[in-house]
């Protein structure tokens, strides 16, 4: 009994020693260690142990412009860099011949577009008229244009209708009407068979028909001749 009393008291202090030594030592958040590195408690947030951006831009003043990520999904820059960079202005006559370059303009309709991109050293009637000089600008092939677009979906009130609101004088706008007149129940009979192409049977397909081909512009008359049938033929005028 005596000896393995002995043996028992001597196996603890080295039984001690291999858990002193297993057992790592424990360091506090903020505590810096030997060499010098701050040690992070790796419970803490992500957040609080990241350097901000106000650290990095104070760590290098030159460096380029720190981005952050807004809550809307898209990326801005910090105070040290904007995201925008202003290109070129475009000047008021690369302006309209832009606009000229994609289908004819009437005069007035051209100035109503210039007129919020004025400068203060732009002239717009000086512009104007060198661009009807030089054959940019004219309202003869404006209507002419209109016609061509318009003539087989729209009936000639409408055309009118646009021709006026766009500054064309009453003469074109007579000439324009007259023309259109013309054709005016054929065109509606084609507008009429690419929607429907058959008689309405009822009063209220009747009123339906009626009133699609009266949004298009077209007269009660000719609305009306249209919609009228007999032996799959339709009334002339």
């Amino acid at each position: 009994m005596l000896e393995q009393a002995l043996v028992q008291s001597q196996a603890a202090p080295a039984k001690a020693a291999r858990k002193s030594q297993a057992k790592p030592a424990v360091i506090s958040p903020g505590i810096v260690g030997d060499a010098g590195i701050d040690i992070a408690d790796p419970f803490e947030p992500f957040e609080q142990c990241a350097p901000s951006v106000a650290e990095v831009a104070s760590e290098n003043p030159i460096a380029e412009p720190v981005y952050s990520r807004g809550s809307n999904g898209r990326a801005k820059t910090s105070a040290t860099g904007d995201s925008k960079r202003k290109g070129p202005q475009l000047s008021l006559r690369g302006r309209a011949l832009g606009y000229l370059s994609r289908r004819e303009h009437s005069r007035a309709e051209l100035s109503r577009k210039l007129t919020p991109h004025l400068g203060e050293n732009d002239s717009l009637d000086t512009l104007l008229d060198a661009l009807e000089r030089e054959g940019w600008l004219s309202n003869e092939r404006y209507v002419e244009s209109v016609l061509h677009r318009r003539g087989t979906r729209l009936g000639t009130s409408r055309i009118v209708n646009e021709l006026k609101r766009n500054g064309i004088d009453e003469t074109l706008i007579q000439d324009a009407g007259a023309e259109l007149n013309k054709t005016e129940l054929n065109r509606a009979r084609e507008v009429w068979s690419k929607k429907y192409g058959e008689p309405p049977t009822t009063p209220a397909e009747r009123a339906k028909q009626a009133r699609f081909l009266a949004t298009r512009g077209f007269t009660s008359g000719t609305i009306m001749k249209v919609l009228k049938s007999g032996d799959d033929e339709f009334i002339d005028e």
